[in-house]
């Protein structure tokens, strides 16, 4: 018997268990917190084989214990500083080199510190764009050769809703998830012939610890309570449910779109 079949609660029997991720190798940008931490721990709970890419060492070590006390194979940590392209190629192939291939890309990685428009230099400019929107296309293209070699694939990159809605207060980071979504529709279309899919997740205001330490004074949870359709905010394992969807089978003909989970803000 599987590690991962032993020791299991039954904190998630309520959600949906996929077959097809059971196996399947899944690389993940900024695993360590927030959303991402969230998302790595969904595709452990499926026995997917993880490996997650941060430099958060402790933070990261947290995340692989958590999964392994609840009875799951612990995923595969490598610390990355995804703003350096030559890493990023590097861990993407010793992910590949671990475990075969890459089944599935999450682009993850983000940064959302506010800022205004006067207080924005060029190297400012540089730094946020690597961030929230660099690593995703170069993370892509290191991942590409091993899914075209296995006939198969699923990319799944974050983007947000700030850019409809739209926001104000974080211009530079707006502009990359806004990117996002047109990079996200090209390569679905260039990588379609392979069978593999790009899709785009765009999340509203998701309760992570760091938007509460941060940003979620009474005033701007008033905000995004009346701006919602549901309201109650919205939590990071929801996001990394529809992830896992994304990810496997059942939306084998699902690409090339953006899917919003914001609890009807847009």
């Amino acid at each position: 018997m599987r590690q991962d079949d032993l020791n299991r609660t039954d904190f998630d029997e309520k959600f949906a268990e996929y077959p097809s991720l059971r196996d399947r190798v899944v690389l993940i940008s900024g695993g360590a917190s927030g959303i991402g931490e969230k998302i790595v721990e969904a595709f452990a709970r499926q026995s997917a084989r993880v490996v997650f890419l941060d430099v958060q060492d402790e933070a990261a070590g947290r995340v692989v214990r958590r999964v392994l006390e609840e009875g799951f194979s612990a995923p595969t940590y490598l610390h990355c500083d995804i703003t350096e392209v030559n890493a990023l190629r590097q861990c993407t192939k010793e992910a590949a080199e671990s475990f075969g291939t890459i089944d599935v890309l999450v682009n993850n990685a983000g940064n959302d510190t506010r800022h205004t428009i006067e207080e924005v230099t060029p190297e400012y400019w540089d730094t946020a764009i690597d961030v929230n929107l660099k690593h995703q296309f170069f993370l892509t293209q290191a991942a590409i050769p091993f899914m075209k070699a296995a006939g198969r694939g699923s990319i799944i990159n974050m983007s947000s809703i700030s850019w409809v809605i739209p926001s104000v207060g974080l211009p530079v980071y707006v502009t990359a998830k806004a990117a996002i979504a047109g990079l996200t529709r090209t390569l679905a279309h260039e990588l379609g012939p392979y069978n593999i899919r790009v899709n785009c997740v765009m999340p509203g205001a998701i309760e992570t610890e760091r938007q509460k330490l941060l940003w979620y004074t009474e005033a701007y949870v008033q905000h995004v309570l009346s701006s919602q359709a549901l309201k109650r905010m919205i939590l990071p394992e929801e996001v990394a449910r529809l992830v896992l969807f994304l990810a496997a089978d059942d939306s084998a003909a699902i690409t090339n779109q953006c899917h919003i989970i914001d609890g009807g803000w847009v």
